[in-house]
């Protein structure tokens, strides 16, 4: 959908800023890129192409997304008579994630929590950095494990602890780095610029 297009857009960007800014090739390059936001995907960057990735639904929960859930407790949700269709992808997409356990989308509350000494509120945001660095390990297997670099975006990448928290649990994998912010619109200038400059050419994207 648009969210993931868009995140497609911002992490190969962010790629490609990466291999500029360490004076090498991004099409010579095996990358995985997380981005963190209202939902969070991954994907990996073999020598220039977007090899494979994981949605924000079929991956980690995020402040939005349910992210990946036991298929039989859902269908047992769906035929339960208790929640129509808008409001089963509600609870999914929307509803879902650090929201419906701590009703809040916003990352800066949950750390706001936790220096407070919110134990359960801890529990739920290191949950969600645990399964990132599992989704940024699942991918690593893509590549053989020759990964250059993991890099994280998004909004939530500002977070320290976030990002701190993941770094720990993937950096013997590669050398982590941070570039936060969502970015969407400068990726898109820029793709611009390359496709002017012969860089690359022109794409179109479809939606199924």
């Amino acid at each position: 959908d648009r969210h993931c297009l868009t995140h497609a857009l911002n992490t190969r960007a962010m790629a490609i800023k990466y291999a500029k800014m360490n004076e090498k090739d991004y099409n010579d390059l095996n990358l995985i890129v997380a981005h963190l936001g209202g939902g969070i995907s991954l994907n990996v960057h073999e020598k220039g192409r977007m090899v494979d990735f994981i949605s924000d639904e079929e991956g980690p929960f995020s402040p939005e997304r349910a992210g990946k859930l036991p298929v039989t407790r859902v269908i047992d949700l769906c035929y339960s008579g208790k929640y129509n269709h808008k409001e089963m992808k509600k609870r999914v997409r929307g509803q879902g994630g650090i929201f419906s356990y701590l009703n809040t989308v916003d990352a800066r509350e949950v750390e706001a929590k936790i220096e407070s000494g919110d134990e359960y509120a801890k529990l739920i945001y290191d949950a969600m950095a645990l399964q990132i660095a599992k989704g940024i390990g699942e991918l690593a297997t893509v590549v053989n494990g020759e990964v250059d670099a993991i890099i994280i975006t998004g909004g939530i990448a500002y977070s320290k602890y976030m990002t701190e928290s993941i770094k720990n649990r993937v950096k013997f994998i590669a050398p982590v780095e941070i570039l936060p912010g969502e970015n969407e619109l400068e990726a898109l200038a820029f793709g611009g610029l390359r496709v002017l400059k012969g860089e690359e050419e022109a794409r179109i994207y479809k939606e199924d």
